[in-house]
């Protein structure tokens, strides 16, 4: 009997052991399920920041309305050539351009790394959605499809305003810029272009002489003042308006040789369309007749034949307003 109730006891210890260690391994084994949970759920966090840094966004206000997009948006269409320019200078790869009169300083466009997603005024619409652009650019031309475009990509409109040139100009960088994190150096290309600009406009404004601009196109010349398309020479640049009621208008108002004698600028900036679009005859075989040999401008060499792909094709970039001052800055030095 004693060795009976030894061996029942010794049975009763060994159970309640067992029982221990199972508890001991159970409360082991939750708690590292616990910790598993915990480092799942830590890495689902990070994973979670990491999209929401992945697909920030920045919303646009613009002249045909509001849009957001997505910041560093890929295979980006763009069909102001004024912004192709600022994207240039800013590093920013775009997908397609309009590949038809492409600026020649902006030629490297023309080459098939890039779709041609039409003419400037007819996109080639179903190869642009076929791109599932990030972000589609437009300017005045495109501006009636502009509904057009939003239904295929996030769409933003960067047509300068011509009656506030400087500061249109500026907002659109500034706006490019926030969505390709781009501030910085867009800060500093603005910086060093409103230098040469204002150190232009007070030299300009100083002289006592009296600036025309005029479009060729053909034989055909159109005028243009203050806020007007090419406004930017008095508005910005200073230089005084010969006639100060030219009607301010996209394509500029239609004049004579004869007008132009009788304003008898000091100085004649032409702009050349026909060197940009294919036209049959060139500004200075038809500027330079014995009407204009009369003006003060002809008499002192002060007709000035500005680069069109900069003035007709691409104005509004950081590229091209740079060079425009240039341009202009340059009749003065002489």
């Amino acid at each position: 009997m004693k060795k009976l109730s030894m061996l029942s006891a010794l049975l009763l210890v060994i159970l309640v052991i067992a029982a221990c260690g199972s508890d001991d391994s159970e409360e082991a084994s939750g708690e590292e399920a616990d910790e598993s949970t915990e480092e799942n759920t830590s890495g689902e966090e990070t994973e979670e920041e990491s999209n929401d840094e992945e697909t920030e966004e920045v919303t646009i206000d613009h002249e045909l309305g509001e849009t957001t997009v997505e910041k560093n948006p890929e295979n980006v269409v763009v069909f102001d050539f004024g912004s192709l320019d600022t994207l240039d200078t800013l590093g920013v790869d775009v997908g397609g351009v309009p590949q038809a009169n492409i600026p020649t300083y902006l030629e490297q466009y023309e080459s098939s790394d890039y779709e041609n997603v039409g003419g400037l005024k007819e996109p080639d619409f179903e190869k642009i959605a076929a791109m599932e652009p990030g972000l589609i650019i437009i300017s005045g031309r495109q501006s009636d499809a502009y509904e057009e475009f939003s239904e295929i990509a996030p769409t933003i409109y960067t047509a300068v305003d011509n009656e506030d040139y400087w500061n249109s100009f500026e907002d659109n960088v500034n706006t490019l810029a926030s969505i390709f994190d781009k501030e910085d150096q867009a800060e500093e290309e603005l910086a060093s272009i409103k230098e040469d600009v204002e150190a232009l406009s007070e030299e300009a404004s100083s002289l006592d002489k009296e600036a025309l601009i005029v479009l060729a196109n053909d034989g055909q010349l159109s005028a243009y003042g203050s806020g007007s398309r090419f406004g930017i020479i008095h508005d910005e640049f200073g230089f005084a308006e010969a006639d100060e009621e030219i009607e301010a208008s996209t394509h500029g108002q239609s004049v004579s040789f004869e007008y132009v004698t009788e304003e008898d600028p000091d100085y004649l900036f032409v702009i050349d369309r026909g060197a940009v679009v294919g036209g049959d005859s060139s500004a200075q075989e038809v500027i330079e007749n014995e009407l204009t040999e009369t003006t003060t401008a002809y008499e002192n060499d002060n007709i000035v034949y500005l680069n069109p792909n900069y003035w007709y094709l691409s104005g509004g970039g950081l590229q091209s307003v740079s060079e425009m001052a240039n341009e202009a800055e340059s009749v003065i030095a002489e």
